[in-house]
């Protein structure tokens, strides 16, 4: 072989420049494509949106909702309890006998064949007419337990809503925060350009340049403390909305005016009327009395009455055949009295009654600690309220203030550290009314929830 031939060859083998070049760009775009995270999407959100997707999405509610389910089904099974009970049964017999013959007496015998068949056929039907009540007791101790699980649902939803409303708020009062920090940043910027210009001027020291750049640095700090915040709230905001985990969540400039409240009074007669604790335990009273009831129905006595078919066959054959079987039908009616009962149920009793006494307590218990919290969440909201009027008046002085030692700084009378001082007095004020609105219209909700109208 020559070596044109083997140069030739070798060419054919390896790909030309081109083909590697295109090689190595497919290569590095799939190590791209694969190194890349998924992009975060963005999403705003209203507040009632926000509760809806996470009451669509809560595993807590789906089950709530089985527990609801399950309670229907047991109240469907006790009402089953007061329906006849029926019972069939068809069995062969095969009787084999060795010893067939009985002697009466001296001039009386017979002999029996030494082998016979039966069939034996049973159709019967069970009422119970009457058990003390105990029936209908059980039947509407599971309807008030049913109840008693739609409640339990709807302190769920509660439950959720409201954990909606707190991570709404928080994630709010960071972001409008962040904003602030933002402003404050790019008004330090101006001053840094500003001081630097009176420093190459001969208007003011390095020292001087240097206090606005570590109040910048400052303010650096507090927006990375609050972006970690963010990112924690905003993660959690997703997994309670079911929401992918990379949605960033911005939420709805919330512009909610200062709500009219009434007495404390009010609120505390509101919270009986609509709290589902409060409910829960009318029920538990109800299902307490009625577990005395059927305690009680056990002493008494109970009715019944039955009706029986009977097909009995002694042919070989199990198909009916004229002269071979008879069909007795039985109507009866059974009385019985376990009067025992009457000496072995009154621990039974006294048991229930400590359940019912302790259902009493308990609404006693809740009673004071319904009122305790609703008039701490109603003070709560008025100091909010306060602190809002109070933080106004404060950033209209500080603005004032700012401005006035502005003018002075540019005229060279005030010094950086008076100008730093008035910025950063007018910074902490913005944060601090951002927060407080924030802080109220969760105050608003937190009285709400305590009076039991947060869903409604």
């Amino acid at each position: 072989m020559n070596m044109t031939n083997h140069l030739n060859k070798t060419s054919e083998k390896r790909p030309s420049k081109m083909g590697r070049a295109l090689l190595l760009i497919a290569a590095a775009l799939f190590a791209i494509s694969a190194v890349t995270p998924a992009k975060a999407q963005d999403r705003t959100l209203g507040l009632d949106e926000a509760i809806k997707l996470a009451v669509q999405n809560s595993k807590v509610l789906k089950l709530s909702q089985s527990k609801i389910d399950q309670a229907v089904s047991q109240y469907n099974q006790a009402k089953d309890l007061q329906l006849p009970g029926g019972k069939a049964s068809f069995g062969y017999n095969r009787a084999e006998i060795p010893a067939n013959l009985l002697t009466l007496g001296p001039k009386s015998s017979f002999t029996l064949p030494t082998g016979a068949n039966a069939y034996l056929g049973i159709v019967s039907l069970n009422e119970t007419i009457f058990a003390g009540g105990k029936l209908k007791l059980a039947q509407q101790s599971t309807e008030l337990l049913t109840q008693v699980a739609r409640l339990d649902a709807d302190k769920d939803k509660d439950a959720i809503t409201f954990n909606v409303i707190t991570l709404y708020y928080n994630l709010y009062k960071i972001q409008q925060s962040i904003k602030v920090v933002k402003q404050n940043l790019n008004a330090i910027d101006q001053q840094i350009k500003q001081s630097q210009r009176f420093f190459e001027q001969g208007l003011v020291t390095k020292n001087d340049v240097l206090r606005f750049q570590l109040q910048r640095a400052n303010i650096q700090l507090n927006e990375i403390d609050l972006e970690s915040n963010r990112k924690i709230i905003n993660f959690d905001m997703n997994i309670l909305l079911g929401l992918p985990e990379t949605t960033n969540v911005n939420i709805e400039q919330i512009t909610e005016a200062a709500h009219q409240i009434g007495p404390v009074s009010s609120y505390i007669d509101t919270a009986f009327a609509n709290r589902q604790e409060v409910k829960q335990l009318l029920l538990q009273s109800k299902i307490a009395d009625n577990n005395i009831k059927s305690v009680h129905a056990n002493q008494l006595p109970t009715l019944g009455a039955s009706l029986g078919g009977y097909y009995v066959d002694i042919a070989a054959s199990p198909l009916p055949k004229s002269g071979s079987y008879i069909t007795p039908i039985t109507l009866g009616l059974t009385f019985s009295w376990n009067f025992s009962t009457l000496w072995t149920n009154k621990n039974k009793i006294a048991e229930a009654r400590i359940q019912a006494d302790e259902v009493t307590l308990n609404q006693g218990i809740l009673g004071n600690n319904i009122r305790t919290e609703v008039n701490r969440s109603y003070q709560n909201y008025e100091e909010a309220l306060d602190k809002i009027k109070l933080l106004q008046t404060s950033i209209d002085q500080a603005g004032e203030n700012d401005k006035i030692l502005e003018s002075k700084y540019k005229s060279n009378i005030a010094s950086a550290t008076d100008r730093v001082d008035a910025e950063t007095l007018l910074y902490q004020a913005q944060i601090s009314l951002e927060l407080a609105k924030a802080d109220a219209g969760l105050a608003y909700y937190t009285l709400l929830k305590s009076t039991g109208k947060l869903s409604k």
